[in-house]
């Protein structure tokens, strides 16, 4: 079994961020389920709490994921590719995302999923390699380590595009997160 040094990623010092955060955000929810949802990097929130998505944005997922029918206490691992606040909440620059790397690493193997969901085209980029607009990239399985993986909105583009119409952002991350529970219960 692959144990997760929290000693360690709480002591990090392997970039710059460290000098500037307040707490390591490493993550919330079951490190047993069946479900890991990766995230950018922590925001001014996360970064006083310790926890992921506790913010405006994490609100908003929760709403979006109990909508789908999962219970974000016990169905779903919650982490970020970047566990400390980059400055002014810009995003992660590569070297950062490449010093979190073996955090991020060492959680997939812990909680070992079976379908990820990455918020964002960063989530994105630090898992799958691959960059190009969410507008392509949501809604699509893709696979990794034999993983079935779901790029979706991330909640704070959803923030920022409210309107819950047909065919909106809001919407289709709806069908989305209801696509990742069909496939888990597919298991």
């Amino acid at each position: 079994m692959t144990t997760f040094d929290l000693d360690g990623c709480l002591r990090c010092s392997a970039c710059e961020l460290a000098a500037t955060r307040h707490k390591v955000v490493v993550y919330r929810g079951n490190p047993v389920a069946p479900l890991m949802l990766i995230g950018e990097a922590p925001g001014a929130q996360e970064d006083q709490s310790g926890v992921p998505f506790k913010g405006r944005s994490g609100q908003a997922l929760d709403r979006l994921l109990m909508e789908a029918g999962f219970n974000v206490d016990e169905d779903i691992y919650i982490c970020n590719a970047v566990k400390c606040r980059p400055p002014s909440n810009r995003r992660p620059k590569k070297n950062e995302l490449a010093a979190c790397r073996p955090w991020l690493d060492m959680q997939i193997a812990l909680v070992n999923p079976a379908v990820i969901v990455l918020t964002g085209a960063t989530a994105v980029e630090a898992l799958l390699g691959t960059k190009a607009a969410m507008t392509q990239l949501r809604g699509k399985w893709q696979s990794w380590q034999g993983r079935s993986v779901m790029p979706i909105f991330h909640p704070a583009y959803l923030l920022r595009h409210a309107q819950t119409k047909e065919g909106g952002p809001v919407e289709l991350t709806r069908q989305d997160l209801l696509a990742v529970r069909t496939r888990l219960c597919e298991r």
